[in-house]
């Protein structure tokens, strides 16, 4: 049990709630189960996430959010946008192969608090989507794509890449040519971008 005389933040719970979710998964994981990994109790926690689903709901976004903010570096990086939009794709498959392959039972958890929260799915989906328009935007700036809507481009490139991300596609990512795949299929979207 941690210690009661630190101070209680949201961020503390979330970490704790995350390994109550690894050690019991997500249907057994409880209010309770979090306060006590914390040495408090259960109301202190409903101080900070009024119910167990808010608190669900915030240990989701705070999963999908890491994923994002490994993004977002590459989309400000002062590099050509063909190698921006590369890397952010490589990244994005290879966070989702690295969530999946290092701890698969956190992943199968996360991936049933996904289905519970829509919503945090969606602003993350937006998120990426809204990453991946700035890099088509710069490179339509450049010259270097043509693309005549951006936000549409970026969403079409979102979606014929979702193999890669999409944690549907997870058994699929550690299958023999599966690197390959994903080389021939940004390369396939760089060449349709290219004026």
């Amino acid at each position: 049990m941690a210690p009661t005389s630190e101070i209680l933040t949201a961020e503390r719970i979330l970490e704790a709630t995350e390994e109550v979710l690894r050690r019991h998964g997500p249907a057994k994981a409880t209010v309770v189960d979090v306060a006590r990994a914390l040495g408090v109790s259960h109301g202190s926690v409903y101080r900070h996430f009024r119910t167990k689903a808010a608190l669900r709901e915030a240990v989701t976004k705070r999963w999908l959010d890491r994923t994002s903010g490994e993004l977002a570096g590459i989309v400000a990086a002062d590099r050509d946008p063909e190698a921006r939009l590369r890397d952010w794709l490589a990244t994005l498959f290879a966070a989702k192969r690295r969530k999946a392959g290092e701890d698969p039972e956190l992943f199968a958890t996360y991936i049933v608090l996904t289905d519970e929260n829509g919503a945090a799915v969606g602003e993350h989906i937006a998120d990426l989507t809204s990453q991946l328009t700035r890099i088509v935007q710069a490179g339509v700036e450049t010259g270097d794509f043509a693309a005549t809507d951006p936000e549409a481009t970026a969403r079409a490139v979102f979606q014929a890449t979702g193999r890669f991300h999409d944690p549907c596609y997870a058994r699929e990512w550690e299958e023999p040519g599966a690197e390959a795949d994903f080389a021939s299929v940004v390369d396939l979207l760089v060449r349709g971008l290219r004026p």
